[in-house]
């Protein structure tokens, strides 16, 4: 229980740190407001828009109302309740205790929500981080596995040599040379697309479809990296479980190979690959920037990318705290994944 309570402390802490940084960070890049009227606005819409926002207040109340919207735990009164449209639990008068989904703001570009715009991105984003993790989790521990069996042989040093590229090449990089042999000089072959989501639209009947080649290339992309660090800890794993005084007795005792390999080493090997892997979805979810965007995914990655051209700030915001917070939450559940995979661990 304490480690429990320990691990929330952490996750606020840093939860806090990401909203005061996020706040600093684009606090300072300009006027919003000519973002919304444009150059030629007339200085009274310019005053209504920025009392709006609460740009005409000192900066210390500003980051204090932005604190106070974002957290799910927050008070307002009855007035920005209705006009924010806030969904969730409100006790209270005049100013009501919320318990509510955080506020992100709307879009200076479409009006829309910023979480509601989050939340149409963030299946993309998950699909494709899920798929990419399988990808990588079945090849990963299976080439570590077999690169670990046949020590010394030439399989073992291609396994070493391919994990080793795939970790030192820059995910853009391998974006760009997959989407350009696989999606353009050998498509003919290959039939898959460069760019393009996993719901698309009928141009004639302008009714959405399920695309699933479109996942192929982002999906392999995304987990090479990944892979290749999978395949370097079940390998380094595997070589020092094999060593064990228990593996040397099963197979005196008579068991298969494959059975001791499987159901023995692999089970005890598996602790460093599980924080690998938990570790490595955080990633995947909130650093698919440059992968949806250079296959057009429609995904957070692609939307912060957007927002960032358009200088649609909430947009830019609402979607970095978006990230942080999965990352937050996926490395919580990492360290209790890894707990159960060693009860030692916490105990103290």
């Amino acid at each position: 229980m304490n480690y429990f309570f320990k691990n929330i402390a952490y996750a606020l802490g840093v939860s806090l740190g990401v909203v005061t940084l996020v706040f600093i960070m684009f606090q300072g890049m300009g006027d919003p407001t000519r973002l919304l009227v444009g150059q030629s606005g007339d200085q009274k819409t310019i005053e209504n828009i920025r009392k709006e926002l609460h740009l005409d207040e000192p900066g210390w109340k500003q980051y204090l109302i932005y604190l106070n919207n974002v957290s799910p735990i927050s008070i307002h009164n009855r007035d920005e309740i209705n006009s924010k449209q806030l969904k969730g639990i409100f006790i209270g008068g005049e100013y009501k205790l919320a318990f509510k989904l955080p506020y992100l703001y709307k879009s200076y570009q479409t009006k829309k929500d910023t979480l509601s715009m989050i939340g149409e991105a963030f299946p993309g984003t998950l699909v494709l981080a899920g798929t990419a993790m399988l990808f990588a989790c079945f090849f990963g521990v299976l080439l570590g596995v077999l690169a670990a069996v046949k020590k010394g042989t030439w399989l073992d040093t291609t396994a070493v040599l391919g994990s080793i590229s795939g970790i030192s090449a820059p995910s853009f990089f391998m974006a760009i040379v997959m989407a350009y042999l696989f999606g353009i000089v050998w498509h003919q072959y290959t039939g898959l697309p460069f760019t393009g989501s996993l719901m698309e639209t009928d141009e004639v009947t302008g009714e959405q479809f399920l695309s699933v080649k479109n996942l192929i290339l982002p999906a392999l992309t995304l987990g090479i990296r990944p892979m290749s660090i999978i395949v370097q800890l079940t390998r380094s794993s595997m070589l020092d479980v094999l060593q064990q005084d228990y593996i040397r007795t099963a197979y005196a005792k008579g068991l298969s190979k494959t059975s001791i390999i499987f159901k023995h080493a692999l089970r005890n090997a598996l602790n460093p690959v599980i924080t690998a892997v938990t570790g490595w979805f955080a990633e995947l979810l909130a650093g698919s920037f440059f992968i949806e965007y250079i296959f057009g995914w429609k995904g957070i990655g692609k939307l912060t990318v957007d927002a960032l051209e358009k200088l649609d700030y909430p947009v830019l915001m609402g979607a970095v705290l978006f990230s942080a917070f999965i990352f937050i939450l996926t490395n919580m559940l990492s360290d209790y994944l890894y707990k159960m995979a060693d009860p030692r661990i916490g105990s103290s």
